[in-house]
């Protein structure tokens, strides 16, 4: 499973009303070279995604709005259910790195990335589930 990091940007943007993680559109971006955890905040930050071409759009996918989200004994827990991207009449990348955004923000705030650690590419008809941990969520506010 690729390793969630969240960027250090979301921590302000939270406190600073920047999203609403229960009513939101989430977007995905893919992408082969690192984000900046430490220093990106907004889309206009990163590197610049993949091109459109067989089943990927530039700019970003939607990832839907939150299916579960939910407070218990004082820790949030945002859950958005799996994304699957489908290669079709050609291949999608290489890519490493899948960013989430807040597309309905007004700077589309940066939320995390995964990391998948080496380089792939979907060949036509194949597939990549984004599996976002509807045990753990993708992260948690305590």
């Amino acid at each position: 499973m690729a390793a969630f990091n969240k960027f250090e940007s979301f921590v302000e943007a939270v406190a600073e009303k920047k999203h609403d993680l229960g009513a939101d559109e989430f977007y995905i971006q893919l992408m082969n070279t690192a984000p900046d955890g430490a220093a990106d905040a907004v889309e206009t930050d990163l590197p610049a995604d993949l091109s459109s071409a067989n089943g990927y759009t530039a700019g970003g996918v939607s990832a839907g709005t939150a299916t579960g989200s939910a407070q218990t004994g004082g820790v949030y827990k945002l859950d958005i259910g799996d994304k699957v991207i489908t290669a079709s009449g050609g291949s999608i990348g290489p890519f490493r790195y899948v960013v989430l955004l807040n597309n309905d923000a007004t700077n589309k705030e940066l939320i995390g990335y995964y990391d998948y650690g080496s380089s792939i590419t979907l060949l036509d008809t194949e597939t990549l589930t984004i599996d976002f941990d509807g045990s753990n969520g993708v992260l948690t506010i305590e």
